[in-house]
């Protein structure tokens, strides 16, 4: 496979979609978080087990935020002026036969990413975090025994990069880049 860059049309959903760091002041409204969950929930997965879940707070609920915020580490401390905050969640075994779901954190992905392509179609931003701490995470937001936290991310308008600390402003006015293909993607057998 030839890696054609832009030659190859690619929905505009998916290459304008962005991760920034700095967000506006700007409160998101329940009917934007409700049509982004709505996206998520239309997902597909194994035996339509839909083994994800999610907790989210607007910036306007400053006890439930700050409770989602905390369990964030300290260098996504920039995610404080998100409009919102959530955190994905895995259900580790099917309803259907109890047994373990190897699949659940593939699935969670996948309606993470309806979640993120909706976001982007109604002007909004979502920035993914792995920097959290899913045992706190688990006890401080009542997670059950039987789910695992995945990650969290960071919703809201982007903002200007000149409010961000030095580090943080060049990555985020840095091109978008990614691999090329022929790194990702092997005909019949695994090439490299």
């Amino acid at each position: 496979m030839t890696d054609t860059k832009n030659k190859i049309a690619v929905h505009n959903l998916i290459t304008t979609r962005r991760s920034p760091r700095a967000f506006r002041e700007k409160a998101v409204t329940e009917e934007q978080l409700e049509s982004l969950f709505q996206a998520a929930r239309w997902a597909p997965s194994s035996m339509n087990e839909q083994p994800w879940r999610f907790i989210y707070a607007a910036k306007e609920d400053q006890e439930a935020f700050s409770r989602l915020f905390g369990c964030l580490v300290e260098g996504n401390s920039w995610a404080k002026n998100a409009s919102a905050l959530f955190v994905t969640v895995a259900k580790k075994s099917y309803d259907l036969n109890g047994k373990p779901n190897s699949h659940a954190w593939h699935d969670v992905g996948l309606a993470t990413g309806n979640l993120l392509l909706q976001a982007t179609e109604l002007g909004l931003h979502i920035h993914l975090m792995g920097g959290f701490n899913a045992a706190k995470a688990q006890q401080d937001l009542g997670i059950p025994e039987g789910y695992e936290p995945v990650a969290m991310g960071a919703i809201g308008f982007a903002g200007d990069p000149d409010t961000l600390p030095d580090p943080l402003k060049e990555r985020e006015l840095a091109p978008r880049t990614r691999k090329p293909l022929q790194e990702l993607v092997f005909k019949g057998k695994w090439q490299g």
